[in-house]
């Protein structure tokens, strides 16, 4: 029953809650405001309400709209160099994860000197402890997927390694997060899947992984069963208010699993994947993985209790064993409509599974170290192979 809690972001949670930005107290004068190379944020207005709320505060800006939906190294350190150019005192991450993630490492680099590599702790990274405190962060997500707006993680993408590595200190944690359900209603129905089901493996990871709390424990089943409730009508029915709301809630929920608990090797797994083929949204590779990986866990009666309590979280009531819950994640996928989605439609092959984990074990493999049961390089490539179509 050690341990410890932290969780020092200030969340304001609600419909309409983005009109409210002008009234918080905000952690400086001048802003960054980091969005996707995408046309969502102008095209559906959010990005034109943040300015009009920045503007009733008296808050200065830049706006840095390179990020890709693989954030990579090279936006990082190009978006550092325009806060520290523009004098920014803050950044705004406006989006899904990857902006807010590349926000996170922005307002590292912004204070502190060389690459961010140098910082990374895994992987070729040279571990460098940050010489300086990052700039304050606001997020504002505009998707239900990472809980990235309460958890101190970014996850950024090194082109030249290939190699994908989350990263975070206390200090990376956002001082708000601003979460407005109303922005999520135009996310079209497969990325809603996709970052559904990336909070629902952030809160079953967090659950399994040998570092769970109590709290993080609570968080997860919630955040479990909002998805089991929500996702679905959010999937298939995108202006269904309440559907957004439960979803929102879930993931920030799932961001706070992150923060107390931490993700096991299905990331890993994942990052490895979309290391090498960024087109493939994080989501999808985790939903293509997910199969095979918790069928191999199911065999072990060390995590079979936990297991099935998922499985009541899930919708399940009758569940009884750690199987069961596998069947009920198969459920939820087919009722979102990616229960039949294949590797070999992002070019990954199956002949270079060794490879991939390789990769995952290199680049990220203390998050290995979570797993209810230890994974060799071998088990890791069977996995592949059989998760693969």
């Amino acid at each position: 029953m050690n341990f410890s809690h932290h969780i020092p972001t200030r969340i304001v949670f609600g419909s309409g809650s983005l009109q409210s930005l002008h009234k918080q107290k905000l952690p400086g004068n001048n802003a960054l405001i980091v969005i996707s190379a995408g046309k969502s944020t102008r095209v559906h207005g959010s990005l034109d309400s943040l300015l009009a709320e920045l503007n009733k505060a008296h808050i200065r800006f830049v706006l840095f709209d390179k990020i890709l939906s693989n954030p990579i190294k090279q936006h990082v350190m190009e978006g550092a160099e325009l806060a520290r150019i523009s004098g920014c005192d803050f950044v705004i991450g406006l989006g899904g994860g990857s902006s807010i993630d590349s926000a996170k490492a922005i307002a590292i680099m912004a204070t502190n000197g060389g690459d961010y590599w140098d910082y990374i702790g895994s992987g070729t990274g040279k571990r460098i402890l940050l010489g300086a405190k990052p700039l304050p962060i606001v997020a504002i997500p505009t998707t239900a997927g990472t809980g990235t707006e309460v958890d101190p993680w970014t996850v950024i993408t090194n082109e030249e390694s290939i190699e994908k590595i989350g990263f975070g200190t206390a200090d990376t944690f956002p001082a708000l997060a601003l979460v407005d359900p109303e922005l999520m209603l135009t996310v079209p129905p497969l990325f809603t899947a996709y970052q559904g089901f990336d909070a629902l493996f952030h809160s079953v990871e967090g659950y399994l992984c040998r570092q769970a709390t109590p709290l993080s424990d609570v968080y997860a089943l919630q955040s479990i069963e909002l998805v089991a409730q929500h996702l679905p009508t959010a999937v298939h029915e995108g202006q269904n208010l309440a559907a957004r709301e439960g979803m929102a809630l879930a993931s920030t929920l799932a961001g706070m699993v992150e923060a107390t608990s931490r993700c096991i090797s299905e990331h890993s797994l994942e990052h490895a994947l979309s290391a090498f083929f960024p087109s493939l949204p994080h989501g999808a590779g985790l939903i293509m993985i997910s199969k095979a990986y918790y069928t191999h866990f199911a065999k072990y009666a060390v995590c079979a209790e936990r297991m099935v309590r998922m499985a009541h979280a899930l919708g399940c009531p009758q569940a009884s064993t750690a199987l069961d819950f596998v069947t009920a994640l198969e459920n939820l996928q087919q009722a979102c409509g990616v229960g039949t989605l294949c590797m070999s439609d992002y070019g990954i092959k199956k002949e270079d599974a060794r490879l991939y984990a390789q990769n995952a074990r290199s680049a990220m493999g203390h998050l290995f170290e979570g797993d209810p049961v230890a994974l060799s390089e071998n088990d890791c490539v069977a996995l592949y192979e059989a998760a693969y179509r």
